[in-house]
Order: C-alpha cells, then sequence, then structure tokens
C-alpha cells in the first residue's frame, strides 16, 4: 500500500491549489498529487464545500518543498480578502500555466 500524504517518507514537494468552484467560490487546499485530488473533489469524496459546490478549474497550482511551508501558504492564502485572491491569482497565473 502506497504511504499517505500525512506519513513520514522520502522528501516530496508539496503543493498549494486554489480551485474555482461552481458557485463562483474559491476553494484552497494543499496536496502532493493535485491530480488525483482535484478528481477526488469532482466525485464528492473530497472536502464538505466542494461537495456541495463542485469545483469547475482549478485557477492555481504553487509547488512547495514540504508540508509545512504549502500548509502556511494555504493560512496566508485564505486570509485574503476576495480582491487580494483575484488579484494574487491575476498576478500568478502564469505558475500554473504549462510551459
Amino acid at each position: 500500500m502506497p504511504p499517505s500524504e500525512h506519513e513520514p517518507g522520502p522528501s516530496r514537494p508539496w503543493f498549494l491549489y486554489v480551485l474555482r468552484c461552481a458557485d463562483g467560490a474559491l476553494y484552497t487546499g494543499v496536496s502532493t498529487d493535485v491530480a488525483r485530488r482535484y478528481r477526488q473533489h469532482l466525485a464528492g469524496k473530497g472536502a464538505r464545500y466542494t461537495r456541495l459546490n463542485p469545483p469547475v478549474a482549478v485557477e492555481l497550482v504553487i509547488e512547495y518543498s514540504g508540508r509545512s511551508a504549502a500548509l502556511q501558504a494555504e493560512h496566508a492564502f485564505k486570509r485574503l480578502t476576495a480582491a487580494a485572491k483575484r488579484d494574487f491569482l491575476a498576478r500568478h497565473s502564469d505558475l500554473s500555466s504549462p510551459d
């Protein structure tokens, strides 16, 4: 069985991700595998919020060296006002786009 996200193991990157939900709101989370986590949200197996307001798009993904850094970034992002979040997404959208 593969190790869970929360078990210690080889150092791997963690990602902050921001989803746009069906109601227009932004949902923020962290994961080591954003594609898998997004599929979970789509299947109704993610957070309660995304079960009620399914995601329609991944707006942003930023890589961090570890879980702690990703959680700190998530906390900081969640503290922003809605306008500041939109501005952040506009300024950082190139980080989540494939090259």
